[in-house]
């Protein structure tokens, strides 16, 4: 297993984008990255998403990214939120991931064809919220997405 922590390869930080798919049982589709490196998080569980090349939008990156990384055309997808990531350190300026969610059915799954990490799984709320391998930025996405109705209906 190689160390998540501690970079062994260059990596190239750009602007990206994420799918909260959430399945209609209420379950999260889930992918496992692989464990290589040059990969942020190799390992970690995460969404499925990744970086906006030049000359697309968030939506087109993201219905790139889900047919490539599952065979799945996404035919609506709702901005959610997103994280921007200061990478002023390195000359890079300010960097965002779009979280979009995207509605999916259970009966679906069988048709998947993951061309991206190690595997996917559909976990609940409850699930993730456990699991201490999930990228911190999708995580955090994910705990507003799950919290959304309390952070909305705060006293």
């Amino acid at each position: 297993m190689t160390s998540n922590l501690r970079l062994e390869v260059p990596l190239a930080p750009k602007d990206a984008v994420a799918a909260l798919i959430v399945l209609d049982d209420g379950r999260y589709l889930m992918q496992q990255r692989d464990d290589i490196q040059g990969i942020f998080y190799p390992g970690y569980w995460g969404l499925f998403g990744g970086a906006i090349e030049a000359g697309e939008t968030p939506v087109e990156a993201l219905v790139r990214e889900v047919a490539e990384e599952l065979a799945f055309e996404v035919r609506e997808a709702r901005y959610f939120t997103k994280v921007v990531f200061d990478f002023e350190f390195a000359g890079l300026g300010m960097l965002e991931r779009f979280f979009f969610e995207v509605d999916m059915t259970t009966t679906t799954l069988p048709d998947l064809v993951l061309g991206e990490g190690r595997a996917f799984d559909a976990l609940s709320a409850d699930q993730i919220l456990a699991e201490p391998r999930i990228v911190p930025y999708d995580a955090f996405a994910l705990w507003q997405h799950i919290n959304q109705d309390l952070i909305l209906n705060r006293p």
